[in-house]
C-alpha cells in the first residue's frame, strides 16, 4: 500500500488520518476542540496547541487501528505548514518531523488552502482540474482557479472579513454562544428572511466584503432593543444567512457561463466546480449552490467531516499536488491570470526530505500563508 500519513493541528482540530494514493481515505479520526474553548467563546491558542500535543499519540494508534496499518505502510508524512495558530502548527510538524526521523520517511509540509480543494478529490476520487474553487472558513473567502495540480490562481477574495468569522459574530451578537456558524445555521432554519430583511454585500469584481453586514445586523439588534423575541432572533439569523450565502454564490455566479453558453459550446467552459471550507458545510450554502452551479458545470462539495479542517485532506494534497509546482498567480477582481511566483525549492516547494534518517532541511511553519 502506498499510504501517506497526514497530520492536521492548525487550529482547534487535531486530526490523523492515512490515506491510500491520494484518494482513498483509510482512517480519519478528527478530535474538536469545542469543549475546550466554549467557556471562553473562542480558540485559546495556547491551550490549543497543548491539547493537541496530549491528542497526538493516541491519535496516531487509533489512526493505524482503523486502517489495519503500521508504520511500515507509510512512504509519506504530510503536515500542515500554515496557515493557522503558529503554536498550533509547530506541534504538528515537531510530531511528523520526529516521525519521519524514526522512521526513515519523507515529510511534506503542506497548505492548508491547498488541503481544503483536495478534500473534494477525496469525496470525488475521479476528480482532476481544471477546475473553479470557492474556499470558505473561518479566515478565507477565496475565488481561486486550479489549473493543473499544485497551481492556484487567485481571482477573488474578501476585502475584510472572511464568511465564517461573519458567522461566529453574528451568532455571538445572537447570543448564541460557541461556536456559532453552526449554531446559526440551526436558528436559521426556524427563520424567515424576508421578515427582517438584511443588506447584501456586493462589490465591483469577485470581491467579497462583509464587515459591514455585521454593522448592519448590530445595529437592527440595538433598535429592537429588549423587544427583541426568540422569533426575532431566528428571523434575522434567517437574513444574515441569507445575505452571506447569496453574495458568496453572486461571484461564483459570475465566473460561470450561462446555460445557454454551455448548450451553444456543448460542454464547454468550466466543468468543475469545488466548494470547499468549514463554511461548505452550512446548509443554505449547499442547497443555493447546487441550484446556482446546475446545468452550468459539475459541483463538488466535500460531505461535512471532509468540509472542517481534517488530517485526510492534507494526505491527500501532500500526494497529489506534488512540488515544484506550487505556482501562484493573483490577479484579483478578474484581470489576467499570468503567474506571479515558481514556487520551488524547501520550504516554498513545501517539502522535507528524510529518507534514510539524515538530516534535512525543516519545514518552515508560517501562519499567515496564502496560496503560495
Amino acid at each position: 500500500m502506498a499510504l501517506t500519513l497526514g497530520i492536521e493541528t492548525s487550529c482547534d482540530e487535531t486530526s490523523v488520518a492515512l490515506v491510500e494514493n491520494g484518494r482513498r481515505v483509510l482512517a480519519n479520526v478528527i478530535h474538536s476542540q469545542v469543549d475546550l474553548h466554549r467557556e471562553f467563546g473562542g480558540v485559546v491558542p495556547e491551550l490549543a496547541a497543548r491539547d493537541h500535543l496530549e491528542r497526538l499519540p493516541n491519535l496516531l494508534d487509533l489512526a493505524f487501528e482503523q486502517a489495519g496499518a503500521g508504520p511500515d505502510d507509510v512512504g509519506l508524512i504530510a503536515v500542515t505548514r500554515g496557515p493557522g495558530l503558529a503554536g498550533c502548527l509547530l506541534v504538528g510538524v515537531g510530531v511528523a518531523e520526529g516521525l519521519g526521523a524514526a522512521w526513515s520517511r519523507p515529510v511534506s509540509g503542506v497548505n492548508h488552502l491547498w488541503g481544503h480543494i483536495y478534500a473534494a478529490m477525496l469525496t470525488r476520487p475521479e476528480l482532476e482540474p481544471p477546475l473553479l474553487g470557492l474556499v470558505v472558513s473561518g479566515a478565507h473567502s477565496d475565488l481561486v482557479r486550479m489549473p493543473e495540480h499544485g497551481r492556484f490562481e487567485v481571482i477573488g477574495r474578501t476585502r475584510d472579513d472572511a464568511a465564517g468569522e461573519a458567522f461566529d459574530k453574528a451568532a455571538r451578537m445572537l447570543g448564541l454562544g460557541y461556536p456559532g456558524g453552526p449554531a446559526l445555521d440551526r436558528l436559521a432554519r426556524s427563520g424567515n428572511p424576508n421578515r427582517r430583511r438584511l443588506p447584501r454585500p456586493s462589490l465591483a469584481g469577485l470581491e467579497y466584503s462583509f464587515s459591514g453586514l455585521k454593522t448592519a445586523l448590530l445595529y437592527r439588534l440595538r433598535d429592537l432593543g429588549r423587544d427583541v423575541t426568540d422569533q426575532d432572533r431566528a428571523d434575522l439569523a434567517a437574513a444574515f444567512e441569507q445575505s452571506v450565502v447569496e453574495s458568496l454564490l453572486e461571484k461564483l455566479d459570475q465566473c460561470l457561463p450561462t446555460r445557454g453558453e454551455v448548450a451553444r459550446r456543448a460542454g464547454g467552459g468550466i466543468q468543475e466546480v469545488v466548494i470547499c471550507g468549514g463554511v461548505a458545510a452550512n446548509t443554505l450554502l449547499r442547497r443555493r449552490a447546487a441550484e446556482v452551479v446546475s446545468g452550468r458545470a459539475r459541483l463538488t462539495m466535500p460531505p461535512p467531516e471532509l468540509c472542517t479542517d481534517n488530517a485526510a485532506m492534507i494526505a491527500a494534497a501532500a500526494q497529489l499536488a506534488s512540488p515544484p509546482r506550487g505556482e501562484v498567480a493573483r490577479s484579483a477582481g478578474g484581470g489576467s491570470h499570468s503567474p506571479a511566483a515558481q514556487l520551488a525549492s524547501p520550504p516554498r516547494g513545501e517539502v522535507a526530505r528524510s529518507a534514510g534518517g539524515g538530516s534535512h532541511s525543516p519545514i518552515q511553519v508560517d501562519p499567515s500563508l496564502g496560496w503560495d
